[in-house]
């Protein structure tokens, strides 16, 4: 049975996450982190922000639209890709940390120098690719395999005392299509929450193995991440479970696929496309909020900026008189 003592939207804490040069407070109101992806092959842009002219330009309107902080993302993890390695062998992943590092530090270099007091976040999974940004002035490592892909990645993130986003993943993207679904019931939704509770308190014990303080750590249940269809909308709504991690909860569900199935109905029984699903995306980011997440990475921040206000809101009252 769900444990109800921890699904309440009255579960979300007040708590701190320590970065490198600084505390944010987390909790208390919901966080925006803007996407950028420096990518030519991102399912949500089609490499519209490739050129970093583009993508420091987008950093920066993100920021003015209201971002607390960005996420930069230099390879694409987009279902089908070869990220991580590929087929789960030792292959090389499609994009080398040479070539993710040249796309992603002219960015990061250049949102500093624009605005110095910027929060950038890395999405990386890169030991060698987050020892660079990190140096270039990141102060978050957002790690899709939460610390399953590189070995290498929880000695950099504890040797730099940085933030860290660990994200659960079900097997590699070009493995996504071929699992398994899990049956719509009850019982198998009890076993989908387990299962992303358990592969994340296994990557919170790979980061406390490594010496990463616990207020280092936010925790993502990973929506889309080898969650197919229905699944994730069965995780969203266990979503506030996950807070007995003991860890602050970022949700990232803008665009992702299952909106677009959602979706179906108006577009012929067809999932719809990924530039029709921003409605959608709202909706899913205040039942995220509700359910407990304390930051929500979006690619549209002035939208999610004014949804997470209603939606605190509605959280406060809640938590006050409920």
């Amino acid at each position: 049975m769900p444990d109800n003592s921890v699904s309440t939207p009255s579960a979300r804490r007040v708590e701190h996450w320590q970065l490198r040069g600084r505390t944010l407070e987390l909790g208390r109101r919901t966080l925006v982190m803007g996407v950028v992806n420096i990518t030519p092959d991102s399912f949500s842009d089609g490499g519209v922000y490739f050129s970093p002219e583009a993508a420091v330009a987008r950093s920066i309107q993100l920021l003015d639209e209201g971002a607390d902080l960005l996420d930069l993302g230099a390879e694409s993890t987009r279902p089908g890709s070869r990220a991580g390695g590929g087929d789960g062998t030792n292959a090389a992943p499609a994009v080398s940390a040479e070539e993710e590092q040249a796309r992603l530090l002219p960015v990061l270099r250049g949102i500093l120098k624009a605005r110095p007091e910027a929060i950038v976040s890395v999405d990386t999974y890169k030991a060698a690719t987050a020892r660079a940004a990190l140096a270039a002035g990141a102060e978050i490592i957002n790690d899709v395999s939460g610390f399953c892909w590189d070995y290498g990645l929880a000695a950099v993130c504890a040797e730099a005392k940085c933030g860290v986003v660990l994200m659960h993943t079900r097997g590699r993207p070009d493995e996504w299509a071929g699992q398994a679904r899990y049956p719509d019931s009850p019982a198998t939704s009890d076993a989908l929450v387990a299962m992303v509770r358990a592969g994340l308190q296994a990557s919170l014990d790979r980061a406390a193995e490594a010496g990463i303080a616990a207020d280092a750590i936010v925790v993502d249940p990973g929506y889309g991440f080898g969650k197919r269809g229905e699944e994730n909308f069965a995780l969203l709504a266990r979503q506030a479970e996950l807070l007995g991690l003991g860890r602050p909860l970022l949700a990232g569900v803008s665009r992702k696929s299952f909106l677009g199935g959602a979706l179906a109905p108006l577009y012929g029984g067809k999932t719809a496309p990924v530039n029709a699903r921003e409605m959608a995306s709202v909706a899913a980011l205040v039942a995220a909020i509700l359910h407990g997440a304390s930051l929500v990475r979006v690619h549209q921040v002035r939208a999610a900026v004014e949804a997470a206000l209603v939606a605190d809101a509605v959280l406060k009252e809640m938590t006050t008189n409920g």
